[in-house]
């Protein structure tokens, strides 16, 4: 079977500076991957290239991104957008910046749904009433007269999980979802978006730097640094036998909840040092 995201050799830098280092990796059908790292690793910057929004100053340099086949560098930037949120859908970081603050949540649910899926104005006020339902928002009908500064962080997340269900996407791009609630929302946020990949079959590229979601959700990860994959694997291998001596350092650095006794000890910066020198930065 042939991965529906196939990313090969990927470049990409600044004026100044290479951001990814030929990246590649694949992502099956129906699979969690995980993107692990630190910040400025380069996690953001793999989603954001297979999206097609990159930032100005960033140009990719080599390398291709396939989308069940299809080389999205390649595509036109019409032929691409045609893509977006249809075929291919993101799970923003930030879900109060992500919204847009003067309209109402109904009418920013229910425009992709009248632009992109052809339903009438009724059709996409109860399909966005059953995405509601589905993300487990009580009062739908109340919550779709709202304006997204009148919802909670998890709330407003929940309404951008929907958004990015909404059109049954086969691949779905969730950039630290999470980042922005606390960790008892994160839990619950966590759990609906697995339960609504598994139901809906949806591939899923999670970006994050937490191996704890990690651990929860993830079937596969790669570990990025500098722009440079590390390892990647099966998330159970990984975590129980790292390979690279960075991934180990980042495990020992993140908190277990069941062992709360143990302290956490900083990546050093010997092996930071080393891994610089590799990737020549």
């Amino acid at each position: 079977m042939s991965p529906v995201i196939d990313i090969k050799n990927l470049s990409a830098r600044t004026a100044v500076s290479p951001i990814l280092r030929d990246v590649s990796l694949s992502v099956n059908a129906g699979e969690v991957m995980a993107l692990v790292g630190e910040s400025g690793a380069g996690k953001s910057t793999i989603a954001k290239a297979v999206l097609g929004i990159l930032p100005a100053g960033i140009k990719v340099t080599g390398g291709n991104i396939f989308f069940e086949g299809t080389d999205l560098l390649a595509l036109a930037p019409a032929k691409l957008r045609e893509l977006l949120g249809v075929r291919i859908a993101l799970i923003p970081q930030d879900p109060l910046t992500s919204l847009n603050p003067a309209r109402r949540i109904g009418d920013q649910l229910t425009d992709g749904l009248r632009l992109r899926a052809g339903l009438s104005r009724k059709a996409a006020f109860d399909r966005a009433l059953s995405l509601l339902n589905d993300v487990h928002i009580r009062e739908p009908e109340r919550v779709l007269q709202r304006y997204p500064h009148e919802l909670s962080g998890g709330m407003r997340q929940r309404v951008l999980i929907a958004q990015a269900f909404s059109l049954n996407p086969h691949v779905i791009i969730a950039d630290e979802p999470t980042t922005a609630l606390d960790v008892t929302v994160q839990k619950q946020v966590l759990r609906l978006i697995r339960d609504m990949q598994r139901e809906h079959r949806t591939t899923l590229l999670f970006v994050t730097h937490d191996l704890g979601v990690v651990a929860q959700i993830c079937d596969r990860m790669t570990v990025l640094y500098g722009g440079k994959v590390l390892e990647q694997g099966a998330t159970a291998e990984i975590l129980q036998n790292p390979q690279s001596p960075y991934t180990r350092a980042l495990l020992a650095a993140s908190p277990r909840y069941d062992q709360p006794e143990q302290s956490l000890k900083p990546v050093p910066e010997a092996l930071i040092a080393e891994l610089r020198r590799e990737i020549g930065m």
